[in-house]
């Protein structure tokens, strides 16, 4: 288990005038801190920070190796001890890397998370909540009890990509209701409906920037958003963005029913696996100004090539193209020419072993 410490601490230590000597040996430790918990001496680095992590604002916990349960409950204790009665923690990140044990759900990680949120001597109060990394099923009194304990919350991302979405959509009606300054929001599309979203139109509301949405299999129950409700969306937070993923997972009838042509799209993954001609040409008519990164696992065809020469004249402002199947020389210069903002792609016209590494444009 590692962990992220905020420059904020830094700077901290500063203000009160420590000693830069002390500085350094902080430094130090931090590293030790990394290495010992590699090597099974997690205690003795959690000894020297312990102490310290009241102060920390930002908190990013790396659990890896998941198999190993010293690791997990050291995430643990570094989360209680950051979220102790004195505490100054704004952000909460928790990753989790490395291979995971046979039929393991994350029940412990998940329940010391909500163990601290229940925890009212606490204070916690949360501007942001990370758990895209974070692959646990994810449940409804979790985002109730962050709702609850964080009133003044930004930024919050729960499309973590777990294989079920429990989140309803009343929970996360309430999620924005007790939340009336969230800007940023990342969720699996299953857990909105035009109903929920209709909150964010309320006057009062903070601007709406990002929303995250990931579509796999539970979206072919659930009613499609309408492109007249994006339309009044848009017009209502003319600078938000959306970013989307459609998973393998989700039936092919669907993709064009979710992508309708008035969402402010900015990054786009058709994890698809599928013919993709007719998304593709309606990508390049619908996208031409919002569009900054398209990627696309599908099946290599004429017709494909000619579409993503299209997309490449449709879309200038692109930033990355990444299409994970053979194309033509042609389709690689054109995107090269047209795409000014273009600084890297993967464009491969011939078949290589995986996995394919992009091209960086210097």
């Amino acid at each position: 288990m590692t962990t992220v410490w905020d420059k904020q601490l830094g700077r901290h230590l500063c203000e009160q005038r420590v000693d830069p000597s002390i500085m350094n040996l902080l430094d130090q430790l931090a590293a030790v801190m990394w290495s010992r918990c590699e090597t099974g001496a997690e205690d003795h680095g959690l000894q020297h920070f312990c102490h310290l992590l009241g102060m920390v604002k930002h908190l990013k916990i790396i659990v890896c190796q998941l198999k190993d349960v010293a690791n997990r409950d050291m995430a643990l204790r570094v989360l209680s001890q950051a979220t102790d009665q004195s505490n100054r923690l704004q952000k909460l990140s928790v990753s989790c890397m490395g291979e995971f044990p046979l039929f393991y759900s994350g029940e412990d990680i998940l329940h010391g998370i909500e163990a601290v949120l229940l925890n009212e001597a606490s204070g916690l109060s949360l501007r942001e909540v990370d758990f895209r990394d974070m692959p646990f099923t994810l449940s409804d009194q979790l985002i109730r009890n962050i709702a609850q304990r964080s009133p003044d919350l930004q930024r919050i991302y729960i499309n973590n990509q777990a294989l079920v979405c429990n989140v309803t959509v009343n929970t996360i009606q309430q999620l924005l209701v007790s939340c009336p300054k969230v800007q940023v929001l990342g969720a699996f599309y299953a857990s909105l409906s035009e109903k929920v979203l209709s909150e964010l139109l309320l006057p009062g509301r903070a601007p709406l920037k990002l929303l995250e949405l990931y579509c796999e299999r539970s979206d072919k129950y659930v009613p499609a958003i309408s492109n007249g409700f994006w339309e009044v969306l848009h017009k209502r937070h003319p600078s938000l963005s959306v970013n989307v993923i459609l998973n393998h997972t989700l039936p092919a009838k669907k993709f064009l029913k979710i992508l309708q042509p008035s969402i402010p799209i900015r990054d786009l993954e058709l994890l698809t696996y599928t013919y993709l001609v007719n998304e593709v040409n309606f990508v390049a008519a619908s996208y031409g100004t919002t569009l900054e990164k398209l990627v696309l696992q599908t099946t290599s065809s004429a017709e494909l090539d000619l579409a993503l020469v299209g997309l490449a004249s449709s879309c200038p402002h692109l930033r990355e193209i990444h299409c994970y199947c053979v194309v033509t020389q042609g389709v690689v210069q054109a995107f090269c020419t047209k795409c000014p903002h273009l600084w890297r792609y993967t464009l491969k016209t011939r078949k290589e072993p995986h996995p394919w590494t992009c091209t960086v444009i210097k």
